[in-house]
C-alpha cells in the first residue's frame, strides 16, 4: 500500500508521527501536513496566495497552507502516484457530533473521498495533550487495513475517535451515528491600548448529547467510535416538503 498521511496539528504533532510510525507495517508512509496548527479551518481550501511545500525529511513534506490543500497538493503535485488510502490524524482532542464541521483533520478525508481515494480521520478524544496516541495508531492500521481490503461505500469516509486510554482499556469499537450537542458560545469582548476592540471566540460549552448509538455514546464509555460519513448533505427527507411551497 502507498499511503498519504496528513493532520490539522501541525507536521511535528506527535499524533502524526505515531501514525507515520505504525502504518509503517501496512505499506510506504508518505506525509504531506501543514507547517503550523491549521485547527478548525474546516475545508478550507487557499485561493489567494501561491503556497509553497518544503521537504524536510524522506516522504515528509511541511506545506504553508491548510489540511485540504496539503491533500490536493499531495495527490496532484508533490506524488507522483495516487495513494491507496488516506489517513488524517491524530488529532489532539475529539471530533465528535456537530464539530466535524470545524474540523481540518475530517476536512483532510472528505477532499480524499472527493477525488475517489479511500479516507479515514481519526482523533483521540482528549482535553489535555493526549497520551495514548500509540493505542489510537494501532487501531488506525486495523481499520484501515479492512478498509483497503474490503472497500468504502461510494462517497463514504469514515470519523474515528479513540478514547485516551492505554490499549488494553479501550473497550471494542462500535459503529456509530454523528452525535449532537448544545452549543453555548462565547465571544471575549476585549479593548486594546489604543482603544480598538477585539474579540476572541472563547469557550463553548461541551456538552454533548448521550444519544444511545451516536459517536459521543461510545467513547464516553470508553469504546472507539467509528462513524461513516457521507458527502451527500441533502436532506432528502425536506425535498417533498418545500416542494409543497407555492414558490415552487
Amino acid at each position: 500500500m502507498k499511503i498519504l498521511l496528513t493532520n490539522d496539528d501541525g507536521v511535528h504533532a506527535p499524533g502524526l508521527k505515531a501514525l507515520a510510525e505504525a502504518m509503517t507495517a501496512l505499506g510506504e508512509v508518505f506525509v504531506v501536513a501543514p507547517d503550523r496548527e491549521q485547527s478548525a479551518v474546516g475545508h478550507a481550501l487557499t485561493l489567494h496566495h501561491p503556497l509553497r511545500a518544503n521537504r524536510i525529511d524522506e516522504n515528509i513534506f511541511a506545506v504553508d497552507g491548510t489540511p485540504t490543500d496539503c491533500v490536493n497538493l499531495g495527490i496532484h503535485s508533490l506524488l507522483s502516484f495516487k495513494p491507496d488510502i488516506v489517513v488524517s490524524g491524530i488529532n489532539r482532542g475529539a471530533n465528535l457530533g456537530d464539530d466535524i464541521t470545524y474540523s481540518g483533520t475530517v476536512s483532510a478525508a472528505m477532499e480524499a473521498t472527493l477525488m475517489g481515494i479511500p479516507a479515514i480521520a481519526v482523533s483521540l478524544v482528549t482535553s489535555a495533550e493526549g497520551t495514548n496516541y500509540d493505542a489510537a495508531a494501532q487501531f488506525a492500521v486495523k481499520l484501515a487495513a479492512a478498509a483497503q481490503k474490503k472497500g468504502l461505500p461510494a462517497d463514504t469516509f469514515l470519523n474515528v475517535n479513540v478514547p485516551d486510554l492505554p490499549g488494553e482499556r479501550i473497550r471494542p469499537p462500535l459503529v456509530t451515528i454523528q452525535g449532537k450537542r448544545s452549543y453555548e458560545g462565547t465571544i471575549i469582548d476585549k479593548v486594546d491600548p489604543r482603544g480598538r476592540n477585539y474579540y476572541w471566540i472563547g469557550t463553548v460549552d461541551l456538552n454533548f448529547k448521550d444519544i444511545e448509538g451516536s459517536d459521543y455514546h461510545a467513547v464516553s464509555r470508553g469504546h472507539v467510535s467509528v462513524t461513516p460519513l457521507h458527502l451527500d448533505l441533502t436532506n432528502y427527507n425536506s425535498i417533498a416538503l418545500l416542494k409543497k411551497w407555492d414558490i415552487f
